[in-house]
């Protein structure tokens, strides 16, 4: 079904939004799209919503198993104000995830486990959202992939990743309790072409819908509750978003693509497509889901 914008889907559409958990995909160029539909569909969400351009073209298969909302992803605040709106219009409680194109999200065991299999047991811990961390991926031969994509060709950085007491400017920069800011990837190796603003690698990508839930341009929500790594008495799940978006960027925008000729350095690793692998690194938690 296509809807021609977010007024006609949040009018015409919005009783799909009741069969959860639902995934946004926003669509920012034409690079893998597919391959990150099917991904997410194999993921087990029974909803997923592509938000995209008229102009994009994707297989009939794939289209009739998505909701397609006429968006421009390049406009200021353009996923905000599309995460906050859908969140409006669910009811309260369902479990939302958003990525961009050439995201893939990947949690512990999801080779043998749904996202719905994830969720339940993330909700019987009395858990409304989950910490995901976005790890960069990027070509191993930027000759070859000149825009720093390719899945056969993918690795990422086994080292290199760190946090920072996040700090509440609202109660004289105290730290903020159960939460802080983490950094590492691309981000970090060449943070000279990267705005401040746009360092952090945390992610809060899967939450449940809530009246007056706001999700800020940071990535975090005007509830601080749903911004934690873990509830206060154990560790919680966390996930992953394996993304080709900031290896895209410096590779394609003016200030950067000249600079750059290569992103693998001693502590590149080939990514194997698998959860054990991101676990082995550290990169997520299985807390308490064996």
């Amino acid at each position: 079904m296509r809807y021609d914008g977010l007024a006609e889907f949040t009018t015409q559409g919005r009783d799909v939004l009741a069969k959860g958990p639902v995934a946004m995909i926003f669509v920012e160029d034409h690079v893998e799209v597919d391959t990150t539909i099917r991904h997410h569909l194999d993921s087990g969400f029974p909803t997923l919503l592509l938000f995209a351009d008229a102009d994009l073209v994707i297989p009939a298969e794939l289209e009739a198993r998505l909701h397609r909302i006429r968006h421009d992803a390049h406009q200021d605040d353009a996923l905000n104000n599309a995460v906050n709106t859908i969140n409006a219009a669910a009811p309260p409680g369902t479990w939302l995830y958003y990525c961009y194109n050439a995201e893939y999200l990947f949690f512990p065991f999801c080779e043998t486990r749904t996202v719905r299999d994830l969720l339940a047991f993330h909700t019987e811990e009395r858990r409304d959202a989950m910490l995901s961390y976005v790890i960069d991926l990027y070509a191993g031969d930027l000759s070859r992939h000149r825009n720093a994509v390719s899945l056969e060709d993918a690795h990422l950085d086994r080292s290199g990743y760190y946090a920072l007491t996040r700090k509440d400017p609202d109660r004289d920069w105290e730290p903020r309790e159960r939460q802080l800011d983490f950094f590492g990837g691309l981000r970090w190796r060449f943070e000279e072409h990267v705005t401040w603003t746009k360092r952090k690698i945390d992610r809060i990508s899967l939450f449940r819908s809530a009246p007056g839930l706001l999700l800020r341009p940071d990535f975090t929500f005007n509830n601080e509750e749903y911004n934690t790594y873990a509830c206060p008495w154990h560790h919680n799940l966390t996930a992953c978003i394996c993304s080709f978006r900031v290896a895209k960027a410096l590779t394609t925008n003016p200030g950067s693509r000249y600079d750059i000729h290569n992103f693998r350095w001693h502590n590149s690793t080939e990514f194997l497509w698998h959860s054990q692998q991101l676990m082995d690194l550290g990169l997520m938690e299985p807390g308490q889901w064996f």
